[in-house]
């Protein structure tokens, strides 16, 4: 089967709602490609490799969380952004692209996914535009140390972690955002955590965690955030019986 393209934007805008975001590019269709749309690929980042890979699966969109055009970004299309825009020009391949809203979609987003993935249930949202969130285990036992917390949160994400900060006491309440969101560390410990995970971790947090007594667990951005997307592409290709496919290009940032 295969849709228009304008439908499957319009499905994405409906299930994500950008228009509640204030975000740092632009959400939605970011490249045109052809009309009529019957295999997605979604990933990441809509990196060179992803995009050749998506050539190589004769896909006819591909769905990202990191789309190509930030607020700030030089404006010339050389380099490297030609070589991506060329090759979804010249095989007329749609690029969609949600940040914060894929982000904070409550069951489907990065940080649901990366709950269940994780093993955590949701019970509030914290920071900037809610986008943080804060919760407990989903069987309501406690981690017996920020150590066993992290070495839970290595198993699930298959890739080393870095703990700063007291390792030692009970973890009740466990905050989280995926990707690069330290600077919801301070928000976390106001929310009442015991310990905070996102993907990364700048010099300032080291600080916090050592002198506030939450730890810190930095887990990678893109370890964090390669969830969403997949569950959202795959729940639209259900609906519309799409062929659908994730590709996850190995990054250890």
């Amino acid at each position: 089967m295969s849709i228009f393209r304008d439908t499957l934007r319009q499905s994405l805008d409906m299930l994500l709602q950008p228009e509640r975001f204030k975000d740092y590019g632009p959400n939605g269709l970011q490249v045109e490609g052809k009309a009529q749309i019957e295999r997605i690929v979604s990933g990441v980042t809509a990196s060179r490799a992803l995009i050749d890979a998506a050539i190589e699966a004769r896909a006819d969109a591909i769905f990202v969380h990191h789309g190509l055009f930030w607020r700030g970004q030089d404006g010339r299309v050389t380099g490297w952004m030609k070589q991506r825009l060329q090759r979804l020009l010249a095989h007329d391949i749609n690029l969609f692209a949600y940040h914060l809203p894929l982000d904070a979609h409550p069951t489907l987003g990065n940080n649901a996914q990366l709950a269940c993935v994780l093993g955590l249930q949701g019970e509030a949202c914290f920071g900037e535009q809610s986008l943080g969130w804060l919760g407990q285990r989903d069987d309501g036992c406690t981690f017996s140390s920020a150590h066993a917390l992290a070495a839970h949160v290595e198993a699930a994400l298959e890739r080393p972690v870095t703990l700063v900060g007291d390792g030692s006491g009970l973890i009740h309440k466990v905050a989280w955002c995926s990707g690069g969101a330290q600077s919801y560390f301070e928000a976390a410990i106001a929310a009442g955590a015991d310990a905070f995970i996102t993907g990364e971790i700048s010099e300032p947090q080291m600080h916090l965690a050592r002198e506030c007594g939450v730890a810190f667990i930095a887990a990678g951005h893109h370890a964090t955030e390669r969830y969403g997307a997949p569950a959202v592409a795959a729940q639209l290709a259900e609906q519309y019986g799409l062929d659908h496919y994730f590709i996850d290009i190995d990054n250890p940032a």
